[in-house]
């Protein structure tokens, strides 16, 4: 049987490229912290490639951090903050629907005495920015805000955040800090901190054709940031462990891979898909933004009065791979905190689903998920009486 993947938000098939540098790298067995012939080799490879990584994001190698997952980054560019005392400044403003490894750590410091501050969103996942002005003040730590959200496919204004956040700076203070997840965003969208106005921006491999097990973190030069794995000096102190360099040399290599045409014939897909399900399936609901501002690969939609898990699982019969929303979360019986954040009703909740393209996508995969996804609820309503 021939399978359809449709979980590209959850981790995209490695290019092979990346696949024959990764294994290019495994040859290259010196530790880049060593000082022998072997060790400078390596030391060398990691140098390029983190240049090559900070020009993808228009930053300066020093300021590139190489970790183990984008959810690794996000918690170092969080709780790496937190031991260092600010004065005064004990809150952090977020949204209610970030990532959990956004949430986690943010959670867990209030445990230490922060405060989390959560900015409105609409029922489409836009951040409501004049409510994020109304919240930033003196006592405000760091802003963190995703720049497109993993499951229902919402692109910020990560811009204008960018603006206000830096507009409350005043002179010689760099606070609020400005903390952009952008894993779903690397390949879609524009990704030069500058722009952004970033402090720190995360993304990693797994989302861009890239090996799993390797992220970035982004932090801009004099940012304060204390180490939250110790015991080497590797990545300018702030991350100990030998660097995984076969990982990183495939990051680098996913990254030069982008294809912006991708862009658009995702989008059309997209478009084609969604127009098509709302006359096959009228009662479905489409979560997220209906064209605008979405991500060219996402489609999010919730089957009323359905269970995802079935769904997920009749799909799979069919050959056809597809989520219900983040991956870190897609096992758990809890309905998605994404949706119930923007407002979906309850009949809705169970019964999500994500269908996030790739590069292998193609129109006759989406007409065969089209043409079987009706039989599917059909068969499920008259298994179990709904």
């Amino acid at each position: 049987m021939k399978i359809i993947y449709l979980d590209n938000a959850a981790a995209t098939p490695v290019n092979l490229e990346v696949q024959k540098e990764m294994i290019r790298g495994m040859k290259i067995y010196g530790n880049p912290s060593s000082y022998n012939d072997l060790g400078r080799e390596a030391a060398k490879e990691l140098y390029k490639a983190r240049i090559k990584v900070a020009r993808f994001l228009g930053a300066h190698p020093e300021e590139i951090v190489f970790t183990g997952s984008g959810s690794e980054a996000n918690n170092m560019a969080i709780m790496s903050l937190s031991p260092m005392g600010f004065k005064n400044r004990n809150e952090i403003v977020t949204t209610h629907i970030e990532h959990p490894s956004v949430l986690e750590p943010i959670k867990r410091l209030n445990f230490k005495g922060f405060k989390t501050v959560f900015v409105r969103i609409d029922q489409c996942g836009f951040i409501d920015v004049e409510d994020l002005i109304s919240k930033i003040n003196g006592k405000i730590l760091l802003v963190s805000i995703m720049y497109a959200n993993n499951e229902i496919g919402t692109i910020e204004p990560i811009n204008n955040v960018g603006k206000v956040v830096s507009s409350f700076r005043k002179r010689g203070i760099r606070f609020p800090l400005f903390h952009v997840d952008a894993c779903q965003a690397t390949g879609f969208l524009n990704m030069n901190v500058n722009s952004i106005n970033a402090d720190f921006l995360t993304f990693n491999g797994s989302k861009i054709g890239g090996p799993k097990g390797v992220g970035v973190l982004y932090v801009r030069r004099g940012t304060p940031l204390v180490p939250l794995i110790s015991g080497g000096g590797q990545e300018q102190g702030l991350r100990a462990g030998t660097e995984n360099l076969p990982a990183i040399l495939g990051l680098v290599k996913a990254i030069e891979l982008i294809d912006i045409k991708e862009i658009a014939r995702l989008t059309k897909l997209r478009d084609y898909f969604l127009s098509k399900l709302k006359v096959i399936l009228p009662e479905t609901k489409i979560n997220g933004p209906i064209r605008e501002l979405r991500l060219p690969n996402n489609i999010n939609i919730s089957i009323p009065e359905m269970d995802s898990e079935n769904l997920l699982l009749e799909l799979d019969k069919h050959g056809i791979s597809a989520g219900s929303g983040s991956a870190c979360t897609s096992r758990a019986v809890e309905p998605s905190h994404v949706l119930k954040a923007i407002g979906v009703g309850r009949k809705y909740l169970s019964g999500a689903l994500r269908f996030s393209m790739g590069k292998e996508t193609t129109k006759s995969d989406i007409d065969y998920v089209l043409k079987v996804l009706p039989k599917v609820i059909r068969d499920l309503k008259n298994r179990y009486g709904k």
